[in-house]
């Protein structure tokens, strides 16, 4: 029987992953990581998010044209665009910061799924002409690109600060 990871464990255990086998990412495992992103916390419940499913080669290298980080996308069996829809916001930081949530148990839910995914936030300086490529107007407000895939490996490394560094005070 396989142990059951905890949330805790995802959080401790995901990283960011950059390279990818092409082994292809179902339809269901997609849906099943929006559906953990829809999950999240909003203000007044509003779910201002909404998602673009990539799995379309061309449309991959119209986008990675659009950051330094081309050959993360080239290289991901799927991507999952990330918006907020702007005639649903009520509270730019509240919204911004459930969009963060949202992606953080996206995140989670492709660990819990066993595949790899990495946040790309550099391609937002060309917000414009994503939403050209996925043909959609300017109501969509992109906050993130996803790029998920099943891992190549899974030895990166990380180091967090000792937890004393960050509270402040414990009253």
């Amino acid at each position: 029987m396989q142990k059951k990871t905890t949330v805790f464990d995802a959080i401790l255990n995901r990283r960011s992953i950059r390279d990818f086998t092409s082994e292809f990412v179902s339809s269901a495992m997609l849906e099943t990581i929006v559906t953990a992103g829809i999950w999240a916390p909003s203000g007044l419940n509003n779910q201002p998010w909404r998602f673009v499913l990539i799995r379309d080669e061309a449309i991959r290298e119209k986008l990675a044209v659009l950051t330094s980080y081309s050959h993360i996308i080239e290289g991901a069996s799927a991507l999952i665009a990330v918006y907020l829809d702007i005639d649903t916001m009520y509270d730019e930081v509240k919204d911004h910061q459930a969009a963060g949530a949202c992606i953080q148990n996206m995140l989670l839910c492709t660990e819990e799924l066993g595949l790899g995914a990495v946040w790309l936030g550099q391609i937002l300086k060309n917000k414009k002409q994503v939403n050209e490529v996925l043909e959609l107007d300017d109501r969509f407000d992109l906050m993130a690109l996803l790029a998920i895939g099943h891992p190549e490996h899974h030895d990166q490394q990380s180091r967090r600060k000792p937890l004393s560094d960050f509270i402040l005070k414990n009253l």
